[in-house]
């Protein structure tokens, strides 16, 4: 697998011998996932401490009954596994439910990333997980490009230009800011294009840690695009013409 041999798919792998290093390393990976998880089943209905519930309840299962053990990176993406495990997880609980209500007993049935098809859940949930997994990609980028530049000596100069990373910067935005930093608009376009170059690079470094294989990082890169209307890429202040308008012409 070359780059993807020290993924969180190897991690998870791992953890089927029972690991106390992988295992650490898989519940750090489904705390990741919690806030899509918990989108996922608010989209289906759930609301308040039944969501919070549901969503404590999927993860104890998940570790507890080892259903990473049926992951299989030649399968594709993790995240797609957990949103199988997540609708194999609300269709079991909707059962227990009403049997519960029966008076009757529900066996859980154990995970098999085949049995769902995923193209026939309800796209809401799926567009509430899809963009909660992206927003953690993305804050998670964020926070390791925030240690960077304090490490670096320049926490500062992120904390300023933080909000021109994610969204389209405009020239009034710019001379407030390189106001306030003492700088010319130029060189703070060029410092914002550099870190915005660096975030990129740090979310791909996200995604790669679940992804088995180069065509899968590429589909995660497009979904993440997807998911957060291509924030990534619009108005780089390295382009020609986002650097003139903020910056003026020359």
């Amino acid at each position: 697998m070359g780059l993807f041999d020290t993924t969180q798919w190897s991690l998870i792998l791992r953890a089927r011998g029972d690991a106390g290093d992988a295992r650490g390393a898989l519940e750090s990976l489904c705390a990741r996932y919690r806030p899509s998880i918990l989108a996922y089943i608010r989209g289906h209905g759930y609301a308040g401490d039944v969501a919070e519930d549901l969503t404590q309840a999927f993860f104890t299962r998940f570790l507890e009954q080892a259903w990473h053990a049926h992951a299989d990176p030649a399968r594709g993406r993790f995240r797609a596994f957990l949103l199988t495990a997540i609708k194999r997880f609300l269709i079991n609980a909707d059962e227990e439910a009403h049997a519960a209500k029966r008076g009757g007993r529900v066996r859980i049935e154990s995970l098999d990333a085949a049995t769902v098809d995923l193209a026939t859940a309800d796209a809401g949930p799926e567009r509430a997980f899809e963009r909660a997994w992206a927003l953690v990609v993305l804050e998670t980028a964020l926070r390791r490009l925030r240690e960077e530049a304090r490490e670096g000596g320049k926490g500062d100069l992120f904390d300023h230009l933080r909000e021109f990373l994610t969204e389209a910067p405009d020239a009034a935005d710019y001379e407030r800011v390189a106001a306030a930093l003492g700088l010319r608009r130029n060189t703070l376009a060029v410092a914002v294009h550099r870190l915005r170059h660096r975030l990129r690079e740090l979310v791909r470094d996200e995604l790669a840690q679940t992804s088995a294989a180069r065509a899968d990082l590429d589909l995660e890169l497009r979904d993440l695009r997807d998911a957060l209307g291509n924030v990534l890429q619009d108005c780089d202040p390295g382009d020609r013409k986002t650097h003139e308008r903020v910056t003026g012409p020359g």
